[in-house]
């Protein structure tokens, strides 16, 4: 049920690949009649235009625009006006984005961009690694989604096959294990849990379950009235 107030409202969850980040709050934000964004789409979709234009990713994030759709569910991304949506999953992203996501001068770019998106969107449930430790640090509820590494490899392939393509769940694995060490030892916005967070591992929860169990945390933790 959506929530009734109107106040300012930002929730951030962040945690590892392969958490559940995006599927959750895409659909607690659809519970709770709030808006969704998903940060990582952002840093997919610079690497994909880098890719596909052959362009130096940081001189690309310097003078790209990034537009959310709104009007889309969930919101469609489109960089420098192409939607680039259908390609954030692709394996040659898949490959790259890290390596993006670890250049400070891109980050810089993207999170001044998340915080004016915050400022245009004020009821908002956000996802990405650095959410409620850098981007809105005064957020008023946090979650750190987790999970085990083999989960989210599961996972990750189950997603994959949902495509029609091929996943080698192995490789996903020790792909999820370096992930995991370049986003935590990384210096600027590395994935870390805020100390103001509430930590859940989804590892034997449903989609469903984990969005129950936070919804109940959050009017709980919020006092949120509802309808």
């Amino acid at each position: 049920m959506a929530l009734m107030s109107q106040e300012p409202l930002i929730i951030t969850l962040d945690g590892p690949a392969g958490s559940g980040k995006s599927s959750v709050a895409r659909t607690l934000a659809a519970r709770l009649g709030l808006d969704f964004l998903d940060t990582g789409a952002m840093y997919r979709g610079l690497t994909a235009r880098s890719l596909d234009e052959g362009v130096d990713p940081e001189e690309l994030a310097g003078r790209a625009t990034l537009v959310f759709d709104w009007s889309s569910d969930p919101p469609r991304l489109l960089v420098d006006q192409v939607d680039v949506t259908d390609r954030l999953r692709d394996e040659d992203v898949n490959n790259q984005v890290s390596q993006l996501a670890a250049m400070g001068s891109v980050r810089g770019v993207l999170v001044k961009l998340q915080q004016q998106i915050g400022i245009e969107h004020p009821r908002l449930v956000t996802e990405g690694r650095d959410q409620g430790s850098v981007v809105f640090p005064d957020a008023q509820v946090k979650f750190y989604l987790e999970a085990s590494p083999s989960v989210r490899a599961r996972r990750r392939a189950e997603q994959i096959r949902q495509t029609g393509r091929d996943a080698d769940e192995q490789q996903i694995l020790q792909d999820i294990t370096d992930r995991d060490h370049r986003d935590s030892t990384r210096q600027d916005g590395p994935l870390i849990c805020p100390p103001d967070a509430v930590r859940v591992d989804t590892s034997d929860m449903t989609l469903e379950q984990v969005v129950d169990h936070l919804e109940s945390l959050l009017r709980k933790r919020a006092g949120c009235a509802v309808s």
